[in-house]
């Protein structure tokens, strides 16, 4: 009778770790699915590359990663700019000039993607979302256009930044990389 005992408490525990076991990875599984990440950039002309700038101009980014619903959910302010034509997510690293990965918004001929938001025009605050469709590369740098994964991945990596150009400074007058 104590053998029978000691067996049905070592299977009742085998099958009580099993249950709990599978419960939490599906917790774990079901979280990372919901997963949601936010990111920050201090945008100023002292981080811009190759050409580190003198400028007035400053500015912040939030960006908020679901990775569930496949959206980066952002909020760009910036101040004190010449006449923004652009601004974008780059792949690069710090001192590091990268491809476009994203825009944050755009103006008139930019080739930026239908439902970019217009900049304002020299300060202001503009919010959006970025979806695998807004996704437009840099296909020479392994980002392909579409591919929201492999810009989270980046973004998660430390290896992309914020960039707002001006009709005054083209390749960007303030720059700041996403933590």
């Amino acid at each position: 009778m104590r053998s029978f005992k000691l067996v049905a408490l070592t299977t009742a525990i085998a099958v009580g770790g099993t249950v709990a076991a599978t419960a939490s990875s599906s917790a774990a599984d079901s979280s990372a699915s919901s997963r949601q990440s936010v990111f920050h950039a201090r945008l100023t002309g002292y981080e811009e590359d190759p050409l580190v700038l003198s400028t007035a101009g400053s500015g912040m980014l939030k960006a908020v990663v679901n990775d569930k619903a496949q959206e980066i959910s952002y909020r760009l302010t910036y101040a004190k700019l010449g006449t923004v034509t652009q601004s974008h997510i780059h792949f690069g690293g710090r001192a590091q000039s990268g491809g476009v990965s994203a825009f944050l918004c755009a103006g008139p001929g930019s080739g930026a993607p239908a439902g970019t938001p217009v900049c304002p025009a020299t300060g202001g605050t503009v919010t959006g979302t970025i979806k695998p469709a807004a996704v437009v590369g840099p296909a020479g740098q392994g980002i392909a256009p579409g591919d929201f994964a492999a810009l989270v991945a980046a973004i998660r990596a430390g290896k992309t930044y914020a960039n707002v150009h001006t009709a005054a400074h083209p390749g960007g007058e303030i720059r700041g990389q996403l933590r």
